[in-house]
């Protein structure tokens, strides 16, 4: 089975770009942060950090309702850490999740198979643990690592 998403970003000034999901979506902009932009909207790093952050929560409900199990109100924060590689290049060098369950774990049985298979299940970080390393945490709403 294949699927695809099609987004379509046209340039409005210097690198600033309107961001066009299709008709079901509200469009946006991106902007490259100060001195290059102006910081009027999320920067592509933002993007990368929000599509792994989203596919690995959503990755974790799955996991979870397969017991019939709810993580809850979960959240999560990412770090996107830019780097210069070999060759002087801005380069995305590495991407940390932190992963906020909404319920206490001992309300999750299940909890530490979930957490065993939830990474493979997400699309996003997988395909971009191939270039960048992704380092993931989770923890109780207490803050207690859980994995």
């Amino acid at each position: 089975m294949s699927e695809q998403a099609q987004v379509t970003i046209t340039r409005q000034d210097r690198y600033k770009f309107s961001v066009d999901f299709g008709p079901q979506f509200e469009a946006m902009l991106a902007d490259e942060p100060p001195p290059l932009g102006e910081g009027a909207g999320p920067s592509p790093q933002h993007f990368l950090a929000v599509a792994v952050a989203n596919c690995l929560s959503a990755s974790l409900v799955f996991a979870c309702n397969k017991y019939k199990e709810d993580p809850g109100a979960l959240s999560a924060t990412v770090t996107c850490t830019t780097g210069r590689n070999a060759q002087n290049r801005l380069r995305i060098t590495g991407i940390d999740v932190q992963i906020a369950l909404g319920v206490a774990p001992e309300t999750l049985p299940h909890l530490q198979r979930a957490l065993a298979q939830f990474e493979d299940f997400c699309t996003v970080t997988q395909s971009v643990r191939q270039g960048v390393a992704v380092n993931v945490n989770v923890t109780g709403p207490d803050g207690a690592v859980l994995a």
